[in-house]
């Protein structure tokens, strides 16, 4: 029997470190993936705290159900090495990117194709072990694209980070009003939303984000304008370049600070879409939603029909890659300390080759 070898947790609030198992076989319907790459999602520090930031001290426990040693990451793509009886035999050896988002297949809303919302789910690397390893178990090959003739990194960061861009900007762009769209948060999901928004046509797109290098990392993608949050002169900038504030506007940073920021720049009758998870509370005078007649929305991942969308939207060649760098594997702990310590500009892909 062949041997997996995994970056694990093994403890809540600790380093990933090398574990070491036999490769599982595959049975009913699952389908053996060979990982060749995986990407590093900010999501995975959560995990890795064990908890998300609630505010006020107060944390949500996500812990539960999680069997350690867990393998973490969800953006994953390789080649298909095993299947399963149930499974189509002629997938052996081909190429394939994995939607994660995968439900329990008969509630309500896995029934309506909106598995990303299952309260039951079995979200690889979240719920059941992912793509931090040299291979990974996937429940069944309806999960399973074609990604050519994409690089099998960007398609991978295509299933999370492009996804919840993606979903996010089609929820944002069906507000009435859209004259005007700023993005807040230029990680590795705000950078693969810039070039998903230029991709939907696009052409405006002013960004905000604190870091120097994300700035400039956006304005070299092609935004039309970057704020610095920070600065002294921002908010009256903003107002008058925008001609009164923003219609649309998504949050990628999500915490106190940048939703405060997000509505201090929204325009009357404005929509805010939330997509990050740094954390936090928030709170806003309830009449001040009336006055303001603003909407906000809480938007993560999407639906297996979006993911295909957005593939071919990608295979189509209209979506820039946004910035990546390519790392062992086995330099995973290392990379995550980066990215907690905001080192990291775009998209940190875990690869096993090379």
């Amino acid at each position: 029997m062949a041997l997996m070898h995994r970056q694990s947790l093994v403890k809540f609030g600790s380093p990933v470190c090398e574990t070491i198992v036999e490769a599982p076989s595959p049975q009913g319907g699952e389908v053996l993936l060979r990982v060749a790459r995986c990407g590093l999602c900010h999501s995975d520090l959560h995990l890795q705290d064990g908890f998300f930031d609630a505010g006020q001290g107060q944390r949500i426990d996500i812990t539960r159900g999680i069997k350690l040693p867990f393998t973490l990451g969800h953006e994953i793509a390789g080649t298909i090495e095993a299947v399963a009886p149930d499974a189509p035999r002629d997938l052996v050896g081909e190429k394939r990117v994995v939607f994660p988002w995968i439900g329990c297949g008969t509630c309500r809303d896995c029934t309506n194709g909106d598995e990303n919302l299952c309260a039951r789910n079995r979200y690889l690397g979240v719920a059941i072990d992912g793509g931090f390893a040299s291979h990974v178990v996937v429940p069944d090959s309806r999960y399973l694209l074609a990604y050519d003739p994409l690089p099998a990194g960007f398609a991978a960061a295509l299933m999370c980070s492009g996804l919840t861009a993606y979903g996010a900007l089609k929820r944002a762009l069906s507000h009435p009003r859209r004259r005007n769209i700023l993005l807040i948060g230029l990680g590795g999901v705000g950078l693969m939303g810039l070039a998903i928004a230029r991709a939907m046509g696009i052409e405006a797109i002013a960004i905000a984000d604190l870091s120097e290098s994300a700035r400039a990392a956006a304005l070299q993608a092609a935004a039309t304008t970057a704020y610095d949050p920070a600065a002294r002169e921002t908010a009256r900038r903003m107002l008058k370049d925008s001609g009164g504030g923003f219609d649309v506007i998504i949050d990628f940073a999500g915490n106190e600070a940048s939703l405060n920021f997000a509505v201090g720049a929204l325009a009357r009758g404005g929509k805010i879409v939330v997509s990050g998870l740094i954390g936090g509370s928030f709170a806003t005078p309830v009449v001040s939603f009336v006055h303001k007649r603003m909407s906000i929305e809480g938007f993560m991942t999407g639906t297996l029909d979006e993911a295909r969308e957005l593939l071919a939207l990608a295979q189509s060649g209209r979506i820039a890659q946004p910035p990546m760098h390519e790392a062992p594997l086995r330099d995973a702990a290392d990379w995550m300390a980066r990215l907690r310590q905001g080192e990291v500009t775009g998209r940190i892909i875990l690869t096993n080759e090379g």
